[in-house]
């Protein structure tokens, strides 16, 4: 059975039985699939698919070798076959553009924000992904959320995750034009999809005392991620993040596949009127908080913020953290992360 679980990963109540998940999936199939480009696409050379062998959709444009984070996906599928009652194709089905008429047969699509060099959608695109939301398809964008200061470079959104409470210009932009009445909120750190499945924060108990606190309580309380999202007939359509994928992806060992620090905000006796008073010849961002509120970051190099300016005027220097403990430990809540995102997305 599907089963929530606790920030110990245990089981913590039965939910719905695999018959239920099961058909709720299947309808969200069917009324995606009433379409006559889905009709299109069950002709021979399509790739329909019975519900217990659902794909994912993932869109790359060119080359799919040259895609972020390749192990990430099949890794995060794996997981959530391994640990939920849900069943899916361990393969994402790949797709060039939204104009290929296999997402009417499939409620997900996955896109790496970085796997896509032009976010200006065809004619063709906008009708299919429009009809598509309309009929109940899910989309996330994973790193479609940019903080400005990792703009100017789109790799530096791979590696870099900031708390920015909005939506990359591009992606506002394109989603302004489908749904003129439509906006992207941020989603509240006590909505349903953060406790989809797991609940709360992986034990931070192996973590560097330095750290643990910030984690806890200021980078992600309870479990939670800066998400943005736009909603159709009052459900989540779209899903936009800063990027997560990094820390899902697992070598054929089993070993995680990439390394991963932290960034802290910490103070000091005598650091606020420091910097306060300090030369700066580097550049002057601002970031979005949660509350509407703008953070004035100081980077003195690109991608990697120096010292942070907060609303109330206090003033914080940005520290990373590396270790083993400290990889691990993001690795599994990342991992924690996607399997909330996706079980959400196809149960509800």
């Amino acid at each position: 059975m599907l089963m929530d679980r606790n920030n110990r990963g245990e089981p913590m109540a039965n939910r719905s039985g695999k018959g239920l998940l099961r058909s709720g999936v299947a309808a969200m199939l069917v009324l995606l699939a009433a379409t006559p480009a889905a009709e299109a696409a069950e002709r021979p050379g399509g790739d329909a698919r019975a519900p217990d062998a659902m794909r994912v959709v993932q869109l790359i444009e060119g080359n799919p070798l040259q895609r972020n984070f390749p192990a990430a996906l099949p890794s995060l599928i794996e997981e959530i076959n391994r640990q939920t009652s849900l069943e899916l194709h361990p393969d994402p089905l790949v797709i060039e553009s939204f104009e290929d008429e296999r997402i009417f047969l499939n409620p997900l699509i996955y896109v790496n924000f970085g796997d896509r060099r032009d976010w200006n959608l065809s004619d063709g695109e906008r009708g299919n992904l429009k009809r598509f939301l309309d009929r109940g398809g899910f989309l996330y964008i994973d790193a479609g959320i940019n903080a400005e200061f990792l703009r100017g470079d789109v790799s530096h959104g791979q590696h870099h995750s900031f708390a920015d409470w909005q939506v990359s210009p591009v992606i506002e932009e394109l989603f302004r034009e489908l749904y003129p009445e439509k906006h992207f909120r941020r989603l509240s750190r006590s909505h349903h999809l953060f406790r989809s499945f797991y609940s709360g924060l992986p034990s931070a108990d192996e973590l560097p005392e330095t750290v643990q606190d910030y984690v806890v309580n200021e980078k992600w309380p309870q479990g939670t991620y800066s998400f943005m999202a736009l909603r159709v007939d009052d459900r989540i359509a779209v899903l936009a993040s800063p990027i997560v994928a990094m820390g899902w992806g697992r070598t054929e060992r089993g070993t995680w596949a990439n390394t991963i620090s932290f960034r802290v905000r910490e103070n000091s006796e005598g650091l606020e009127e420091q910097l306060r008073e300090a030369a700066y010849g580097g550049e002057r961002f601002e970031a979005v908080r949660e509350d509407g509120r703008n953070d004035v970051i100081y980077s003195q190099e690109p991608a990697k913020p120096s010292w942070v300016q907060e609303p109330d005027g206090s003033w914080r220097i940005f520290r990373y953290y590396h270790s083993s403990e400290i990889s691990d430990y993001a690795h599994v809540f990342y991992t924690q992360l996607g399997v909330n995102i996706f079980v959400h997305a196809l149960t509800n």
